[in-house]
């Protein structure tokens, strides 16, 4: 048994670096092709950026991959026999926390190199390495004091039914759904600042958007995300009467009025679709598999493990092999979500009125330029990662000529290697 889980890891681990490797071989032949949406220089330059992300990528999944084998072979049971309490709920809670603390630790110098390195180097980072500990530090605070809540509730579970596997469930997916709907005013508690929207006309025009599908908000703010990042952004957070509708201050800056509500439009139209439901319900099929499998793992596998069939090790082992599951379930994912991605646009356009395919085509021409995408993927690449269909294709759907494109630089990237 442990041996099928660790090759279903190392598959996984596999996979992932090989899609890795073809994506970079592909971006590398495609940058000195013909240029797409981007200036020559911007076109390289996006290029090089996909590709160093990719490379930082891979080296992530195998420090990934050694991190969960020294987790299997002695982790978890140096964690068992170094921690002690009388009270078992406390116990739990240390063991669990202690995990997510040292994984945290073991990514930081990733997300240290993704920040001041590579964002920095392509001119996205803001943020000041005082902004980014900052950051770190509540964000660290917040998973002590949340997460110890979350791991009490699931050892009082697991203690109390012989289903646990399913009320654990239950429980986790509530968390989920909580999250989401306090998740704007956190944001705005401690990372960034949302002031109410100034421009009444254009506050007008959006919530005349929003009356037209329903969409009831508990406001319009503009986020101070410029101190962090050069990219642009919105998104509608929360559910329910907590719903607000949250656009960078970047955004703003960037976009006209016309191409703001074409982007808008194009977020109304997932609400319109139910498609923030659908996620959520695609997402809690996905965790009552996890807890279904790992609820039901014989003691021999613990014993191999040489560790207790404890609340902890059951939490530990369900966070170790949450990614791998979510890698492989990533391609349905993707299917259904760039299908809502397509339906998006086509409800931006009509709500847009005339001509508003082309502010939504030009929005996105926008959003490419400046947060430096480059436009081209390798389709095994986008099979696993991409949950919104590529820009080249969303512009075509929407009636857009996006130019001559070099299909023969592309062909022999398909097969390019690093």
């Amino acid at each position: 048994m442990l041996m099928t889980i660790v090759g279903i890891y190392t598959l996984f681990v596999l996979v992932s670096i090989y899609t890795s490797v073809m994506q970079i071989g592909y971006v590398n032949k495609a940058k000195k092709g013909k240029a797409v949406l981007l200036l020559d220089n911007d076109f390289i330059k996006a290029g090089n950026y996909s590709v160093a992300k990719e490379r930082m990528s891979i080296a992530s999944i195998f420090i990934e991959y050694i991190v969960f084998i020294l987790w299997i072979d002695f982790g978890i049971k140096f964690l068992e026999q170094n921690i002690s309490y009388e009270n078992e709920a406390l116990l739990n809670i240390a063991i669990v926390m202690s995990f997510l603390v040292i994984n945290s630790l073991i990514s930081l110098p990733f997300s240290y190199y993704e920040k001041f390195v590579l964002d920095q180097k392509f001119g996205f980072n803001k943020s000041t390495l005082g902004q980014w500990i900052k950051d770190i530090f509540i964000s660290f605070v917040m998973t002590l004091l949340f997460g110890s809540l979350v791991v009490w509730g699931v050892y009082e579970i697991i203690s109390s039914f012989e289903l646990w596997w399913m009320w654990s469930f239950v429980f986790i997916f509530a968390v989920v759904i909580l999250i989401n709907m306090l998740y704007p005013t956190f944001r705005a508690l401690f990372f960034d600042k949302l002031t109410p929207l100034q421009n009444e006309e254009l506050d007008v025009q959006i919530k005349d958007l929003m009356d037209r599908t329903g969409f009831v908000s508990s406001g319009v703010f503009i986020s101070d995300a410029s101190k962090r990042d050069a990219r642009l952004n919105a998104y509608f957070g929360g559910i329910g009467k907590s719903k607000r509708v949250v656009l960078f201050d970047t955004l703003i800056e960037k976009l006209t009025t016309r191409e703001l509500l074409a982007v808008l439009g194009h977020e109304l139209g997932h609400f319109a679709h139910g498609d923030i439901y659908k996620n959520i319900a695609l997402m809690g099929a996905i965790l009552l598999g996890m807890f279904a499998i790992f609820g039901n793992l014989p003691l021999s596998f613990y014993t191999e493990l040489e560790i207790s069939q404890a609340p902890y090790a059951v939490m530990i082992l369900l966070m170790l092999f949450m990614p791998v599951l979510g890698f492989f379930m990533m391609p349905i994912m993707g299917i259904v979500s760039r299908h809502n991605e397509y339906e998006a646009d086509k409800t931006a356009s009509e709500l847009s009125g005339p001509g508003g395919s082309i502010e939504l085509a030009n929005a996105l021409k926008k959003l490419v330029n400046e947060n430096k995408s480059f436009p081209l993927s390798h389709p095994l690449y986008i099979f696993f990662h991409y949950t919104h269909p590529p820009v080249l294709e969303r512009l075509k759907e929407l009636g857009v000529d996006v130019g001559e494109i070099d299909k023969k630089a592309l062909g022999e990237a398909c097969q390019a290697e690093i």
